[in-house]
């Protein structure tokens, strides 16, 4: 299928605005590209704000609480930004999680958690759970319900929530009724390329591309022997039986699509409560840029419905 007007006119704009010499790649020059991609969408729906740190293990993390109108407690959803564990932060997924506030009534506690090369494997898993860990204990701080808690993100997020819904379910809680992965990265073994048809078939072209994957991997992974360990792989874990109920969410023309629709029926044969809704025509981060491309306003929507009716308000 090809890319829908509206990706397509994003894909020209990107491709004509390409330097003829791709500059190095590094971290840092990563970093600033993608939070300018983030810093030209319009802001969100206002909401309340607020930031502060939560006590971890290796240090403060930092979180951005978002929280909607009305009287709580509000149904909490912990948010891991995508990125490759290598790029993102508080700002680029800003706008979802407005979005994801306002529209299904809940708190949205967005986690700045370490990157890598700097913080590779666990680094983010690591705090991620950190976050999930103190929700569970302290969400009446925030206005929001310890037993309506959810945990999403996309990309590399989506990995991470996956992960951690596993850690919740196996190390004694907290219990978690939801989990929503937006094209999530399932499966980092290094011949997932042979593996899953769509990782060839958009490897470039499509705004994520394969070299990009590859060198996100690296970058978390510098140690490749634990590419087939569950907390990297969660497709890869003995049992997904008693999971948080999931909503997975995959692109067309994203080299991540045919991992998540694979997860999702993993999900589905282990008697979890599992959709998987697939967006053609469109490519990955079209979450982010849902102010622009009508099926990341879409994706948006449906993600705050299943939130709503998964932790809003019983």
């Amino acid at each position: 299928m090809p890319a829908d007007a509206q990706t397509q006119q994003l894909l020209d704009l990107m491709a004509a605005a390409a330097p003829a010499e791709p500059p190095e790649r590094t971290p840092e020059a990563s970093r600033q590209a993608y939070s300018g991609l983030a810093a030209m969408m319009p802001p969100g729906p206002e909401v309340e704000t607020s930031e502060r740190t939560i006590p971890g293990p290796a240090g403060d993390i930092g979180v951005r609480v978002y929280t909607p109108s009305g009287d709580g407690p509000f149904g909490a959803l912990v948010f891991l930004h995508g990125g490759g564990w290598t790029i993102g932060d508080l700002d680029t997924h800003d706008h979802p999680c407005r979005t994801l506030c306002a529209e299904a009534g809940i708190v949205v506690v967005s986690v700045d958690y370490r990157l890598a090369p700097e913080h590779p494997f666990p680094a983010a898993l690591d705090d991620s759970w950190d976050v999930v860990q103190w929700m569970g204990t302290h969400a009446d701080e925030l206005n929001a319900d310890r037993n309506r808690l959810a945990v999403g993100g996309d990309s590399a997020g989506g990995n991470l929530a996956a992960v951690v819904a596993l850690r919740a379910r196996d190390e004694g809680g907290p219990t978690l009724r939801f989990q929503l992965l937006v094209y999530p990265a399932v499966d980092l073994r290094l011949d997932a390329p042979d593996r899953y048809p769509s990782q060839r078939e958009n490897a470039e072209g499509y705004v994520l591309t394969l070299d990009t994957m590859e060198w996100f991997g690296a970058n978390y992974l510098p140690d490749s022997s634990v590419r087939t360990d569950w907390r990297v792989s969660p497709l890869l874990a003995d049992d997904h039986s008693g999971l948080p109920a999931a909503l997975v969410i995959t692109c067309e023309l994203d080299p991540l699509r045919d991992e998540g629709a694979v997860y999702a029926e993993a999900l589905s044969a282990a008697g979890v409560s599992a959709t998987h809704t697939l967006y053609e025509g469109t490519v990955h981060t079209m979450f982010q840029l849902a102010p622009i491309l009508d099926a990341g306003a879409r994706a948006l929507t449906e993600s705050a419905a299943a939130l709503r009716d998964a932790i809003g308000r019983p």
